[in-house]
């Protein structure tokens, strides 16, 4: 049972429903994650799982990013070690772009660092709940944010290419 999975909005298509009635339905690709924490009640103080989803590019992930999936073999890690100490269970993977926790009110569920998570684990799932971010334009004109054509750029126009000018009858 997963308690959560990562995805990407990819697109929207339609389909037919009973009757011929079209459907309009949202694309999204879900997975695979990778299980890069798992903490504990014990160690954290609470229960969750860490996932993260889509490979970002070495080059653009920082030092830390890359040292929480990987073992980079600081000299710290390579002394403690040797020491016998124990070394936190790293997922061995590349740098995630996304990176999420769900929380569990009863343990871990059984996962284990490193463990990828599919979209096939939603299966028997009649109903799920899809939390999304809205792509951020910051202030944005009516061009951007309604879709008008706003003025013509010659012909005498001065200082209102992009203002909203008449939007109808009133």
């Amino acid at each position: 049972m997963s308690v959560g999975l990562l995805g990407r909005k990819v697109g929207m298509t339609q389909v037919y429903g009973d009757g011929g009635v079209i459907v309009p339905v949202t694309v999204i690709e879900a997975g695979p994650c990778v299980v890069l924490q798992v903490r504990t009640q014990a160690c954290d103080g609470y229960d969750a799982v860490q996932l993260g989803f889509s490979d970002r590019a070495r080059g653009k992930a920082s030092r830390s990013e890359r040292g929480h999936v990987a073992d980079l073999g600081g000299r710290r890690q390579v002394a403690r070690r040797a020491a016998g100490a124990e070394v936190v269970a790293k997922a061995g993977c590349e740098p995630k772009e996304f990176v999420r926790e769900f929380r569990c009110c009863d343990g871990s569920h059984g996962f284990e660092v490193g463990q990828e998570i599919l979209a096939d684990s939603l299966a028997d799932v009649k109903w799920v709940d899809v939390i999304g971010v809205s792509k951020g334009r910051g202030t944005s004109g009516v061009m951007r944010r309604h879709n008008f054509a706003g003025q013509p750029a010659s012909h005498g126009a001065k200082r209102i290419h992009r203002r909203p000018g008449s939007i109808g009858q009133s």
